[in-house]
């Protein structure tokens, strides 16, 4: 990449300012909307800093609520679309920037629209990054649904409740290893990249927070067509669905008897005996793909 050092141009929102933008806009968080937004400088600097994203990236930000995040990714990279449900929000969001950073304000796309059903044509260019701090409500759908729909995305840092970002992050064999962390897989590599604490959010939300970061596979392992993710999904969701059954049991209905079941899995070099939380994503798409 070109130069990535902040420009340190925009003026970055503290808990002051957020509390007076909410207020100004009548805007109240709402657990419905899983609105958390974040207060302090440090920490969205930091954000911006693991993602590793520059100037030649375009980033996609789900939920930019008043702007703190979008504010730094503005001094880092040239274009920034930031896709908001709030009516209110995705207005006030052009104003802020331009009030706060001026000479930026013109790379700034904001799309008012539902980050669970946008679609490519629905933007003004593909983005090759995503940088969110998610709703934790529907944070894993989200992530899935952009991976799916936006083969552009090379990388994402998404922060996500704590216990969600261990989901995701969990290898096989874990205990909280399950269909999130497979299907995350699927689309490249995943590990926890930091924890974020409850008093940088206004309001202060019950949970802690964490931080993750998935690369897309420069050289995707397996097929990644619309068809073949489908069909690894139904086998990853059908073992866990029952997971503490063998998967020649929990695969039962999926393959249309426990005894077709084994045969297929003895086909994918998998033990029926075995549990899902035992099989890496490789096996879910050797498992998929037999007939």
């Amino acid at each position: 990449m070109s130069d990535d050092s902040p420009r340190g141009q925009a003026a970055l929102l503290g808990p002051a300012e957020v509390r007076t933008l909410a207020e100004e806009f009548g805007v109240r968080p709402t657990k419905q909307l899983g609105q958390n937004f974040v207060h302090d400088a440090n920490t969205v600097r930091r954000i911006v800093s693991v993602a590793g994203v520059g100037r030649d990236d375009v980033v996609l930000e789900v939920g930019p609520g008043l702007g703190s995040l979008t504010l730094a990714l503005l001094d880092v990279v040239d274009r920034v679309i930031a896709v908001e449900i709030d009516p209110k929000l995705a207005a006030r969001l052009p104003e802020t920037v331009a009030q706060r950073a001026p000479e930026l304000a013109g790379n700034l796309d904001v799309a008012l629209r539902d980050a669970m059903k946008v679609r490519p044509d629905e933007l003004p260019v593909a983005p090759t990054a995503l940088v969110a701090n998610l709703p934790y409500n529907v944070a894993v759908p989200v992530l899935l649904h952009l991976f799916a729909e936006f083969p552009s995305l090379r990388t994402a840092l998404v922060m996500v409740q704590s216990e969600v970002a261990d989901r995701l992050a969990a290898p096989p064999g874990s205990k909280v290893y399950g269909v999130p962390s497979v299907k995350a897989c699927f689309f490249g590599e995943v590990r926890r990249a930091g924890a974020v604490g409850r008093a940088v959010f206004w309001p202060v939300p019950q949970v802690e927070s964490g931080l993750v970061r998935i690369d897309r596979y420069t050289e995707p392992p397996w097929p990644m067509d619309a068809e073949s993710r489908r069909r690894v999904f139904a086998v990853v969701d059908a073992a866990f669905a029952q997971r503490r059954k063998t998967l020649r049991a929990a695969l039962s209905g999926w393959a249309g008897s426990a005894a077709e079941a084994e045969r297929r899995l003895i086909a994918a070099g998998i033990d029926p005996s075995m549990r899902g939380e035992k099989l890496d994503a490789a096996a879910f798409v050797r498992l998929a793909g037999t007939e």
